[in-house]
């Protein structure tokens, strides 16, 4: 089982989305376990203040240490393999790659940011890693989290009702997936290619290798670098 649990302020903006549809089911089926505590709830000060201005005179307040410290070690367990994971546009980009890395793990703890984002030092102490889900920035951490959360937890054993279908997924081998049609054969003049309904299954594959290549390269060109081509793949690329 993976616990999946979140440092928010606003723990109602998370713990909704985990209980439906597939999470929700796999939560239900003790496949996955969710947790969200505020760190609020762990300030000394009587009025719970969980931020403050930073040093140096820059705008904006910081969600400060301490609460944020004691919130990650309520979660903890010694027994579990974990990661601790901080929300962050100025971070490297989440990946396929690194939310099946973190699927193997017993528990992924994700710290989801607000104003100005945290005190440095939760970064530099606390953390295990920093992911961005791109080149934007939002109001909160909570999205990002639940983001990346929901693409670790598809990738747990059982989470899903079929796992073939995660070999055919975008970013599982490198690539984007080919296209994928359902009934009717003919809808709006656009006919489902003939390929897919002759029932040769080399054939179907060796078209939905080289749409995968082709759909890479004119949308996605930087995955080829680094996806692992076979022989052939080049004259697909070039045609």
């Amino acid at each position: 089982m993976l616990r999946l649990d979140f440092v928010t302020l606003f723990p109602e903006m998370v713990t909704p989305f985990l209980g439906h549809s597939i999470l929700g089911r796999a939560e239900r089926a003790g496949r996955l376990a969710f947790r969200a505590v505020n760190p609020r709830d762990f300030c000394y000060d009587r009025h719970q203040k969980v931020d403050d201005v930073p040093f140096g005179g820059e705008p904006g307040m910081l969600i400060k240490a301490e609460p944020t410290a004691l919130a990650v070690e309520s979660l903890l367990t010694e027994t579990h393999q974990h990661a601790i994971v901080m929300t962050d546009p100025a971070a490297p980009r989440f990946t396929q790659a690194d939310a099946r890395r973190l699927a193997g793990l017993d528990q992924v703890v994700f710290l989801c940011g607000h104003y100005e984002g945290f005190d440095h030092r939760v970064r530099t102490t606390l953390c295990t890693e920093a992911f961005s889900i791109g080149d934007f920035v939002l109001t909160n951490g909570e999205m990002p989290a639940l983001v990346m959360a929901d693409a670790i937890a598809r990738l747990v054993p059982g989470v899903l009702g079929s796992g073939a279908s995660l070999e055919a997924d975008s970013h599982s081998d490198g690539l984007l997936s080919a296209p994928n049609y359902t009934r009717p054969e003919v809808w709006r003049d656009q006919t489902v290619p003939e390929v897919l309904r002759s029932g040769n299954h080399r054939a179907i594959a060796e078209w939905r290798r080289a749409e995968a290549l082709k759909l890479t390269r004119d949308l996605r060109p930087d995955l080829l670098a680094r996806a692992h081509l076979e022989k052939g793949d080049l004259d697909v690329l070039s045609s």
